[in-house]
């Protein structure tokens, strides 16, 4: 029987999403530095559009599917929760036969994926990239040739996370992706003249095996052993873990033909226009994942043990304090990533082959993107409901009703109203809140959440969002008629206002008497008694 989760359980949720929040910014930091040593041996240009169109697919199966949070991990938590009494038991024969059961039809089905994309790389790319260049198209296959291993290792990475999680093991798996960028910063620091890409694809398959090498010992001492067996048929958790994993799946691969279908008009644009849009994404999940990360992961395990018990109160309670704090967080994003997106880009990616151009591209795409911020933290939040109560084919079917809507949009803002970049993450942050509302709308078939204190802060936090933004646009101006050298510009505007934004938005939420203001507060007054 699943141990009852009462309210002694929130200082440990907390506790865990600081360990969480501080190992993933290390993660996200060295991946932050990946992108910047890319930038600048590589810029914004054919070559990086190449092998950022090749590592979509790679990328979906290693980081959308099986990633923190994704479809693999997400199973293996709701089920494998329910099967352990607590934390830190050890999994008996029931448990480890399952685990080799979904361990060995997820690495047959992989292979059998990542087969299939060595052998049709090129009809694969032709498809991406149908308005690209043949020259284009040419070298995106032989990087995807090259990745296609990564498809594989995906799927497996997302079972170990899942499993860690379940044993309160947060540290490796939201550590281990450093282990990818290390590996790619270091060969292409080495190899100076890689013309073409291929180094880098190289160094990016050579990464991610390493990152599943390292889940190895702790799975073992854990005590999951590897005893390949497909015993499908007589294995009823199996078909739970199916009737989750598989509409999920779906779901993230519906929601990657929004990418798919974003590569196409991309290629219609000028040369780097995929790469500033990769970057802006990258840049965005800097911040805004990690904020998703440090809550969602240690509240996802939780939110399956309470549905399993019928507690749906104290659903009701999580969801809303966690869906606040990231709404209070994330509101500060936006009002800085668009009042600094240029400079800090600049500050930081420009150099090399980087260039002003390439600067503004990413920009502007950035800042587009940013308004997705708020809708995608309660997107992931709710999401996580659902599978909770072992219900992914409700995220699946409004995945799927926006494929459309992402077309027309893009089609609206790119062709017909010429915005370009702008046009692309423009669409993705309207495709973001749609997703957001219909899920929001629909979860009342399995738990009736109380949105109204929920709304009433977050109308507080927009409106001190709102003063923060114009106040600190005014110091913006000011600050843009300082004469002083680029760099040493950039760093007093970006410290300024971050620190002016930061303080002017918690006082006027303290004001407000908001209480995720009120505990900060409290929290930083107790550190300094």
């Amino acid at each position: 029987m699943a141990q009852t989760i009462n309210k002694d359980e929130t200082p440990s949720v907390l506790k865990a999403a600081w360990l969480i929040a501080l190992v993933t910014i290390a993660s996200k930091f060295m991946g932050f530095v990946r992108d910047m040593v890319v930038a600048n041996f590589y810029g914004a240009t054919m070559v990086s559009d190449a092998y950022f169109y090749a590592l979509q697919i790679p990328s979906l199966a290693i980081i959308i599917l099986g990633g923190v949070g994704g479809p693999f991990h997400s199973a293996a938590v709701a089920v494998f929760s329910k099967l352990i009494p607590d934390f830190d038991s050890k999994p008996d024969e029931v448990v480890n036969r399952l685990y080799n059961t979904f361990l060995t039809v997820s690495f047959l089905f992989f292979a059998l994926c990542s087969v299939l994309g060595f052998l049709f790389a090129d009809k694969i790319m032709g498809i991406i990239i149908s308005a690209g260049s043949p020259e284009l198209v040419a070298l995106a296959s032989a990087h995807f040739k090259i990745m296609s291993p990564i498809i594989l290792i995906g799927g497996v990475i997302g079972i170990y996370y899942g499993l860690l999680i379940c044993h309160k093991q947060y540290i490796l798996p939201n550590l281990s992706p450093m282990i990818l960028s290390l590996v790619v910063i270091i060969v292409i620091s080495l190899v100076h003249n890689d013309k073409t890409g291929i180094v880098l694809a190289g160094a990016t398959t050579l990464g991610a095996l390493c990152q599943l090498i390292v889940q190895f010992p702790k799975i073992r001492q854990i005590g999951y052993r590897i005893r390949p067996n497909l015993d499908v048929l007589n294995n009823p958790q199996f078909k739970n873990i199916c009737e989750l994993l598989f509409p999920a799946i779906l779901s993230s691969t519906i929601g990657q033909i929004s990418i798919y279908i974003d590569m196409f008009f991309a290629s219609t644009l000028k040369e780097g226009a995929w790469t500033s849009v990769v970057f802006a994404n990258r840049i965005f999940q800097f911040p805004v994942g990690i904020l998703v990360t440090a809550f969602l992961v240690p509240l996802f395990p939780i939110f399956s043990r309470l549905a399993g018990e019928g507690n749906l109160d104290s659903i009701k309670t999580y969801f809303n304090k966690g869906v606040g704090v990231l709404f209070f967080a994330g509101m500060p994003m936006i009002i800085l990533i668009l009042l600094l997106a240029k400079d800090g880009i600049s500050l930081v990616f420009e150099r090399g082959a980087f260039n002003q151009n390439a600067v503004v591209m990413v920009s502007e795409a950035l800042c587009y993107l940013s308004f997705s911020i708020l809708p995608y933290v309660f997107r992931d939040s709710i999401t996580r409901v659902y599978y909770a109560f072992n219900d992914s084919k409700t995220p699946f079917i409004i995945a799927m009703s926006s494929i459309a809507l992402k077309a027309v949009l893009n089609w609206l803002l790119i062709l017909k109203l010429d915005m370009g970049i702008a046009g692309i993450t423009l669409s993705t942050s309207f495709v973001t809140l749609f997703n957001a509302v219909f899920l929001g709308l629909f979860i009342y078939r399995k738990i009736k959440l109380d949105y109204a204190p929920l709304f009433k802060n977050f109308l507080k936090i927009v409106l001190a969002g709102l003063i923060s933004y114009v106040f600190c646009w005014i110091i913006c101006r000011g600050i843009d008629s300082i004469a002083l050298p680029k760099y040493i510009f950039e760093i007093v505007k970006i410290s300024v206002v971050m620190i002016l934004c930061l303080g002017v938005y918690t006082a006027l939420n303290l004001l407000f008497k908001m209480d995720y203001a009120k505990e900060l507060a409290n929290r930083i007054t107790r550190k300094r008694g």
